[in-house]
């Protein structure tokens, strides 16, 4: 099989000569679904065996902040003081999920929340029980708990009461993924899963409709590898293959900062679809245009190339990334006044350079050429407003309500193109069941067919409602149901 002809169809088992090896469970990709998948099938009796293409186990999990979306009242939830409720968690999920969510996988996540906080810690995972209660994109310090998306922002907190579910293995700083990895693949080799690098999956073997085996490239040569139960594909999104997301995902091919390994190329998805598995939320991702930290700029006001707001400045960093790519071809453009100055020493995360600066705010008008008066307008109304600690348009947090009525003013870039980040990454894959089973088209299961992480269409649907956590929390625990499935199989 040539480089050209990999996932372009599946193997026909007759044309099988030798087996280079045979195992009860075989995984494709040693990221957090694919080693949560192998302990779990390991658990259950299984033999198993991870193919990782990389050199080292880990994938875009243990790149990752590391935060896992959990609730219902975790022990990390009831030691910080917060109370929380499995249907408060259900109904802010089904929103986050957006309108392609997948009720059956949200309800049975949030149903099993509890169990899968315990499943991580028996791993060995620890999460110390501390709260940061400022907007960020991680916990700086060690703290394990945080809100993680838009739990307090309207409209999400008119439908569900907030609560802060992100929970982050312990460590200092953004670095959550690296302890997460390491107990994992601690608990997988423990209980004597074997994870071979370096292994390049290139397409499924099939006896008729039930998938038996894959065809891998090791050490420069094709090896045939018969799985006994089952093959699950756990090996990442598609969003570095620029063909795929132009083809599938073209918002997010605009994204300037993709985020994953250089693996997370499709590969697991192409061999599904080959062995006839159907895809499904392919256009859909995460879109970060990280304008916090620092915290004091929730109090800004974000307007577009009118002069006008479009959004509630309070949302998760991805609501407001994923606003804008809507309309790539907009100017957009963060305001504040001389009392958030002394933040400037440390400007957003996201790279946004100064657009313009003003001693009022029609000087600073003028600086971004929007229409005449209209920034005017927008910042009085808002102004007038917020001094009552009230936003009848946007409905921002009253905590964030800061009058924007010292001047000096200045304004960074938000715009696409002028070299703010834009992190992207997908949500599409193979059409799973929540018990991890790869369906057709015609929604049958594929026989012996598994898929977990970004390789499905999993927890994680929609870029402007996203969480952080939710696609860790995703892949580590539907990796565990489609271990399970395929593990017990007969």
């Amino acid at each position: 099989m040539t480089d050209s002809e990999k996932n372009e169809s599946s193997i026909d088992v007759a044309t099988v000569g030798d087996w280079y090896s045979e195992t009860d469970v075989l995984i494709v990709g040693g990221g957090g679904a694919g080693i949560s998948a192998a302990i779990e099938a390991a658990d259950a009796g299984a033999l198993v065996t991870v193919l990782e293409a990389a050199s080292e186990a880990g994938g875009s999990t243990a790149m990752a902040g590391g935060l896992i979306y959990m609730g219902g009242g975790t022990p990390t939830q009831l030691a910080c003081g917060f109370e929380d409720d499995i249907e408060e968690m259900y109904k802010y999920l089904m929103q986050a999920s957006g309108p392609n969510a997948d009720p059956a996988k949200v309800r049975l996540y949030c149903d099993r929340t509890l169990e899968h906080y315990d499943w991580l810690t028996r791993q060995g995972v620890v999460f110390k029980p501390e709260y940061y209660p400022h907007k960020h994109t991680n916990t700086p310090n060690e703290a394990a708990l945080m809100v993680t998306g838009n739990e307090e922002a309207w409209p999400y907190s008119e439908h569900a009461r907030p609560a802060p579910r992100g929970h982050k293995p312990q460590i200092k700083g953004d670095h959550g993924g690296i302890p997460l990895m390491e107990n994992l693949l601690r608990s997988a080799r423990e209980k004597g899963v074997r994870i071979i690098c370096d292994a390049r999956a290139l397409a499924v073997i099939k006896r008729g409709d039930a998938v038996v085996g894959v065809a891998a490239r090791i050490d420069m040569r094709v090896r045939h590898m018969r799985a006994q139960r089952g093959v699950i594909l756990a090996g990442g999104g598609f969003v570095m293959n620029r063909a795929m997301l132009e083809t599938y995902a073209p918002r997010l091919a605009l994204g300037n900062y993709p985020n994953g390994n250089p693996n997370d190329t499709g590969d697991g998805i192409r061999i599904g679809m080959a062995a006839g598995g159907a895809v499904s939320n392919m256009d859909e991702g995460f879109i970060c245009t990280p304008f916090y930290p620092p915290h004091q700029f929730l109090e800004a006001v974000i307007v577009d190339e009118t002069g006008n707001r479009f959004i509630n400045e309070d949302v998760y960093h991805g609501r407001l990334g994923s606003a804008i790519l809507d309309r790539p071809g907009g100017r957009y453009y963060l305001i504040i006044d001389s009392r958030h100055f002394e933040v400037l020493k440390r400007p957003p995360m996201g790279g946004y350079p100064v657009a313009g600066t003003g001693e009022s705010v029609g000087e600073l008008e003028r600086e971004l050429d929007l229409p005449h008066a209209a920034l005017t307008r927008t910042l009085d109304n808002y102004n007038r407003h917020a001094r009552a600690g009230q936003d009848p348009q946007f409905h921002k947090h009253a905590r964030y309500l800061t009058p924007l009525d010292r001047p000096p003013y200045a304004a960074y870039d938000l715009s696409p193109g002028s070299g703010a980040i834009f992190a992207v990454m997908t949500f599409g894959g193979l059409d799973t069941l929540p018990t991890g089973e790869v369906l057709t088209g015609a929604n049958r299961v594929i026989p012996g067919l598994y898929a977990a992480g970004r390789n499905s269409a999993g927890l994680p649907r929609c870029a402007a409602g996203y969480s952080s956590g939710m696609c860790i929390g995703d892949a580590t625990f539907f990796g565990r149901m489609a271990g399970l499935s395929a593990a017990t199989r007969r």
